[in-house]
C-alpha cells in the first residue's frame, strides 16, 4: 500500500508542473496588456507602468516569468493582486464560502443518489423505476446555467421563496437553492450506480441465501443490499467534490457568491494575471489532491487495484 501511495503522489508531480504551465501560458497569451486594464479609462504615468511590470515581472520573456511564478509558489508565496493585497489572503475569505456551498451541494447529491437509486433498484421495470430515470436524465440534459437562471426566477422572483442572489449573506439557508440546483444537475451519475449495485446485489447468492433463512426485506435489504451497493456512490461521490470545487464559478457568478470561484471570475475580467493563475493552480493542485485520496479509497475497497 505504501509504494502504491508513493507511485500516487509522484504520478501527482507532473500533473502539477504540466497544469500550472499550462494555465500560466494560457493567461500569458490573452490580449491585452493587464497593467494599463488596472487604470481604466486613466492614462497612466510611462514610469509607474514600467515599475507595475517590473514588480509583476511582466517585462520578461515568458519562460522566466513562469520560473520565477513556479519559484513563488513551491515557497507558499502565491502573489499580491493588483490591489495589493496578498492572494492567500484573498483566498483565505473566499474559499470557506466555496466550500460550504460545495459541501452542501455534495450532502444534497449524496442523499438524491442513494434514496433514489435504491428506489430504482428495489422497483427495477416498474413504474417508479422508469420515471426515476426520465426525471434524473431530463435534469442531466439541462445546462447548469438555465438551471440556475431558471431557479433563480421561478423560486427566487416570482414564489419569493428564496433570496434572488446570496451577496454578503453567506449562511446555509441563504445558499441552500443554489447548491440543490448543482446537486440536481450532478446527481444522475451516483443514481445509476446506486441502481445498478442494487440490482446486482439483489441477484447474489448471499442475499437468497438471507431470504432462505427466513429474514425479512426489511432486515436484507438496509444490512446486505443498500450497504454493500455503497462503494460505487461513496467514490463518485468523493470524486464530485474535486470537481464541484474547481467549477463553482458560474453558479458563484450568477447567484453572486463571494467565492473563490465569483472572485475568479472577477479577476479574469480585470486581467489580473496573479490572481487568474494562483486561483487556478489552487483548485488543481485541490483536484489532484481529491482524486489521490479517491484512487486511495479504491484501493482501500478493492485491493486488486493496487497492483494494476
Amino acid at each position: 500500500m505504501t509504494r502504491y501511495i508513493l507511485r500516487r503522489l509522484l504520478q501527482a508531480i507532473p500533473v502539477f508542473l504540466g497544469t500550472t504551465f499550462l494555465i500560466y501560458f494560457l493567461v500569458f497569451a490573452m490580449p491585452g496588456d493587464p497593467v494599463l486594464a488596472m487604470f481604466g479609462d486613466k492614462t497612466p504615468n510611462p514610469a509607474q507602468l514600467e515599475a507595475l511590470r517590473a514588480q509583476y515581472h511582466l517585462d520578461q520573456p515568458f519562460l522566466v516569468q513562469y520560473l520565477h511564478y513556479l519559484g513563488n509558489v513551491l515557497t507558499g508565496d502565491l502573489g499580491t493582486t493588483f490591489s495589493g493585497r496578498s492572494v492567500s489572503d484573498v483566498l483565505a475569505a473566499t474559499f470557506p464560502v466555496t466550500l460550504k456551498l460545495v459541501i452542501m451541494a455534495v450532502l444534497i447529491e449524496f442523499f438524491l443518489s442513494v434514496v433514489i437509486g435504491l428506489i430504482s433498484g428495489l422497483r427495477e421495470g416498474k413504474f417508479i423505476d422508469n420515471l426515476n430515470v426520465i426525471v434524473a436524465l431530463v435534469f442531466n440534459s439541462v445546462p447548469a446555467f438555465v438551471a440556475m437562471f431558471l431557479a433563480q426566477y421561478f423560486f427566487g422572483i416570482k414564489l419569493g421563496w428564496v433570496p434572488v442572489t446570496v451577496g454578503g449573506n453567506t449562511t446555509w439557508a441563504a445558499m441552500f437553492m443554489p447548491a440543490l440546483v448543482i446537486a440536481l444537475t450532478v446527481y444522475v451519475v451516483g443514481m445509476r450506480l446506486m441502481r445498478g449495485s442494487v440490482i446486482e446485489a439483489r441477484r447474489e447468492d448471499y442475499v437468497r441465501t438471507a431470504y432462505a433463512k427466513g429474514l425479512t426485506s426489511r432486515r436484507i435489504i438496509p444490512v446486505h443490499v443498500a450497504r454493500n451497493s455503497l462503494i460505487p456512490v461513496v467514490t463518485n461521490t468523493a470524486a464530485s467534490f474535486g470537481a464541484l470545487i474547481a467549477g463553482t464559478t458560474i453558479t458563484e457568478g450568477i447567484w453572486n457568491i463571494p467565492g473563490v470561484g465569483n472572485t475568479l471570475y472577477q479577476a479574469i475580467i480585470r486581467g489580473e494575471t496573479p490572481t487568474v493563475v494562483s486561483f487556478v493552480t489552487v483548485l488543481t493542485v485541490l483536484y489532484v489532491i481529491v482524486n489521490i485520496l479517491v484512487d486511495l479509497l479504491y484501493a482501500v475497497l478493492d485491493p486488486r487495484i493496487r497492483y494494476v
